[in-house]
């Protein structure tokens, strides 16, 4: 350790390689002209970042770096210190050591903290330094999330009864007065950065006859947090609702709101929607995080062919591109990254959506409100009138909208739109059934693109495995495998939840319209005969599931969760 200290920290900075020679003298030389300490110095340049600066300072006085992953503290050591404490300062109680309290810190040059410790201990502190992400791993491990403290505090486990009364049936003056309560506000606004810095894409508030069911929606699966007591439901869902800017009073109909939240990385937007419940209102937000930027074509996890056959498609100059699949599949994403990879200055691009849920540079984006009757048929029968070159339309709900939609493909225009199907062969066969005359689909239809969206594998934690005989047995039904491919699986880890998979990607099947389909859709054809006409190359879901199986993206079990969906709806 005395070596280290001799060492100088631009020297140490180097040696750990978070900084390169030019930029160390870089460094030295503004630390000539402005006379102030290196580590300052280099991160106001951007060369380094504060735990980085952090981690080496504490190497270089000789403070020891401990690893926090597999630590174990005794409870006594946990009730020393605060919650809050540890939330605020970003540090953790170890043990005793030689009557000194030992304590985990991200930062351990804070004075400040370090005489709180001792007047709140009792202790002298000695000093270890952690990296901020076991630091932030263990706090949630030892102590929990913030929202489960902030419920426990606000109605601790020895003050709820068993059977809690139902809510009081509150006025809105008491329910106004109960939402903003400071503590009440924060609880929310802590459940949803929570939720935000959890990736999630929905939050479910469910009350239920004893207590109120916290769930955060990650990679499409639910997941339950700490509960909420009965007696916090009539404020908590208050709160929201005055957000919203919804009516508070109104508790027995369904409402649709909107809160532009301040996350930490940005603006998030929020749709909220309410029903009523046997036992109160249940109510859902929507995450929609304006900070993420929108994702391009290549990334969208579309295989070789399927992306080259997309990509022909939107450089066509007229016809109608359907994207299809269930709610939450990504389909908007995948119309999103078309409209970006073809928008140009020279074209003009009109699109009416349910709601505007990005906002693109450079493209009008119209959102439908039917209030005021403007429907994805009006509003589609006015935007032809402004002369677009590509439309697209949120989504084909109705025999009229699907009407104007083909009827503007065959007059010059690019179309896109999305429609609820299972597969992609199923979109023709919906469309004449909403009363689509066939020979005009079979004109206008270029592409039918179907997808879902499977959970990845956490890269973290991923390892080899081999799969039961029976599961292979079901893909091998779909696809030939080999008998020496290696499978993969997360162990599950910190980093993905304990769940092994981390993140999703899409599967999609591409159906071409070639000439014999086009004769084909004229004949009002069945899924089946355009399954059997569809082009010999034609790749389904399930087989580019399988696909992303053998390249060691996701699991077998993943792929087979999804597509037995599909072969259900079917």
């Amino acid at each position: 350790m005395n070596l280290q200290r001799k060492k100088k920290l631009g020297q140490l900075l180097c040696e750990k390689l978070y900084l390169d020679e030019s930029s160390l003298e870089i460094g030295l030389g503004e630390q000539k002209v402005e006379h102030r300490p290196l580590g300052q110095i280099l991160l106001k340049l951007s060369y380094i970042t504060q735990p980085q600066l952090n981690e080496v300072l504490a190497l270089q006085v000789g403070i020891e770096k401990i690893d926090l992953s597999d630590v174990s503290i005794n409870p006594e050591i946990i009730t020393l210190v605060p919650a809050e404490l540890v939330s605020k300062y970003s540090i953790l109680p170890l043990r005793h050591e030689d009557g000194r309290l030992a304590v985990a810190m991200t930062d351990p040059f804070q004075p400040q903290v370090i005489e709180n410790l001792r007047l709140v201990t009792g202790h002298s502190v000695r000093r270890y330094y952690a990296e901020p992400t076991q630091m932030e791993n263990s706090i949630l491990k030892f102590y929990g999330s913030n929202v489960a403290r902030m419920l426990d505090n606000l109605v601790p486990i020895e003050q709820r009864p068993e059977a809690e009364p139902e809510n009081e049936d509150y006025s809105p003056a008491r329910l106004h007065e109960l939402a903003r309560e400071p503590s009440l506000v924060n609880l929310v606004n802590l459940i949803i950065l929570e939720a935000i810095e959890a990736r999630a894409s929905d939050i479910h508030i469910e009350p239920f006859e004893h207590q109120v069911k916290i769930k955060y929606r990650i990679d499409g699966m639910l997941i339950e947090k700490a509960p909420s007591s009965k007696r916090l439901q009539a404020a908590i869902i208050s709160r929201i609702k005055i957000m919203a800017d919804m009516n508070i009073a109104e508790r027995f109909v369904p409402q649709d709101g909107h809160i532009e939240f301040a996350g930490k990385n940005g603006r998030v937007d929020i749709r909220v929607s309410t029903v009523p419940t046997v036992h109160g209102e249940s109510i859902e937000l929507r995450l929609l995080d304006r900070t993420v930027s929108l994702i391009g074509l290549e990334e969208l996890g579309m295989n070789a062919q399927s992306l080259e056959g997309f990509d022909q498609c939107l450089h066509k100059n007229h016809g109608i591109v359907l994207v299809t699949g269930p709610t939450g599949c990504g389909k908007t994403t995948t119309l999103y990254a078309a409209l970006k990879k073809i928008y140009s200055p020279a074209v003009k691009m009109i699109t009416i959506e349910d709601p505007v849920e990005y906002q693109l540079e450079g493209i009008n984006q119209m959102p439908v409100n039917p209030k005021r009757g403007l429907t994805f048929a009006t509003g589609l029968r006015h935007i032809l009138r402004h002369d677009p070159d590509i439309v697209m339309v949120g989504e084909i709900r109705d025999r009229e909208t699907a009407n104007i939609a083909i009827r503007a493909a065959l007059t010059g225009h690019l179309v896109f739109s999305t429609l609820h199907t299972n597969d992609a062969p199923g979109a023709i066969t919906r469309l004449i059934d909403m009363g689509v005359e066939p020979f005009l689909l079979a004109s206008s239809l270029e592409a039918v693109l179907a997808q879902r969206l499977i959970r990845t594998i956490c890269p973290n934690c991923k390892k080899p495995y081999k799969p039961d005989e029976t599961l292979l047995k079901s893909l091998n039904g779909s696809a030939a495998i080999e008998p020496d491919t290696r499978f993969y699986l997360g162990a599950g880890c910190n980093e993905c939840m304990q769940t092994g998979m981390k993140g999703r990607t899409g599967i999609f099947e591409l159906l071409r319209i070639t000439a014999t389909l086009r004769d084909l859709i004229a004949a009002r054809p069945t899924t089946e005969q355009i399954i059997r006409a569809a082009p010999a190359d034609h790749i389904s879901m399930e087989h580019d599931g399988i696909a992303k199986v053998l390249e060691g993206i996701t699991t077998p079990e993943e792929v087979l969760r999804v597509a037995k969906s599909i072969g259900e709806e079917e």
